[in-house]
């Protein structure tokens, strides 16, 4: 059983998306809703339904969706956006109707590269070890891993978990049903289907789309999981469950190529290696995670720089 890709603290959560992916406009409705700050009940109240313009059901998916992507927290029953969610999503922001891939691939980090609120996610990105899955040997490995952790969840709920799963990262044929809208993070690939009815693979490579502004803000949180030491070798960053390697589906010389690309990228504050076979990024200075998130829209610099 795969539990080491867990912290011995970590609570299994299965539910809160109420069976609806998050779809496409779900954050910036949620940023506009709660811009200053709102009770977490704005999510749930009668008026949530006007406010949002889809039921209540939909409307607490959204709530969930929005804390799950990290764009937003919420503490002692307030919710507000993030410092990242503010800069990304406010009218202003860097890409507040979410256009941008780089918006996707940070929800998505935040999604699979914790176990928190997503679970199953995580559990899929992190500690299968398996191109290749169909849906029912997943849920027998989490009803394993429930048992096993102590955790109270029923099979059926597990199912509806991944069934949401697959509707999450898999692209469809029928988008243009309004219950198959195309959901945000199937516009990534990282997820298809095999030629084999029921089974399911990860798409594994470079990932063009995935700017290295992405992949440095990633790592840097991977960085400070692992205790902040001044040091990673290129095989944690690249197969460590919660990896940027393990959560973007990237191949270990893409995420070398990527590491040796980090000196430019933050002004050498990162440093990269290979001395006597040992591959590894140094940390010689502190870097914002934000500055690094800016660095991913170019677009944006280059319109506040006319």
């Amino acid at each position: 059983m795969r539990q080491g890709a867990f912290e011995n603290d970590s609570k299994g959560q299965f539910a809160g998306h109420e069976t609806f992916p998050l779809r496409l406009l779900w954050l910036k409705k949620a940023f506009d809703a709660v811009a200053e700050g709102a009770p977490s009940g704005t999510f749930q109240e009668q008026d949530a339904i006007a406010r949002f313009g889809v039921g209540r059901n939909m409307a607490a998916s959204i709530r969930y969706w929005a804390l799950a992507s990290h764009f937003f927290e919420e503490t002692n029953k307030y919710i507000r956006p993030s410092a990242l969610g503010a800069l990304i999503l406010a009218d202003t922001g860097l890409d507040p109707y979410v256009e941008q891939a780089s918006t996707v691939w940070l929800t998505h980090w935040h999604i699979a590269s914790t176990a928190h609120l997503t679970t199953t996610t995580y559990y899929a990105f992190n500690a299968l070890t398996t191109i290749e899955f169909d849906p029912a040997s997943l849920i027998e490995e989490l009803l394993t891993l429930v048992s096993l952790r102590g955790w109270r969840a029923a099979r059926g709920t597990l199912k509806r978990d991944v069934e949401v799963f697959l509707r999450s990262y898999v692209r469809r044929g029928d988008a243009l049903n309004e219950d198959a809208a195309e959901p945000l993070l199937a516009e990534l690939g990282l997820i298809r289907e095999t030629r084999f009815g029921g089974w399911y693979e990860f798409v594994r490579g470079p990932k063009p789309s995935l700017h290295d502004g992405i992949f440095a803000y990633a790592l840097a949180q991977f960085w400070e999981r692992q205790g902040g030491s001044t040091a990673l070798t290129a095989e944690q960053i690249s197969y460590a469950p919660g990896s940027p390697g393990r959560v973007f589906k990237l191949d270990e010389d893409s995420v070398i190529t990527r590491l040796m690309r980090l000196d430019i990228l933050t002004d050498e504050a990162w440093q990269w290696t290979d001395t006597a076979g040992l591959r590894q990024i140094q940390r010689r200075a502190d870097i914002d995670p934000l500055r690094l998130v800016e660095l991913a829209y170019p677009h944006r610099a280059m319109a506040e720089a006319v």
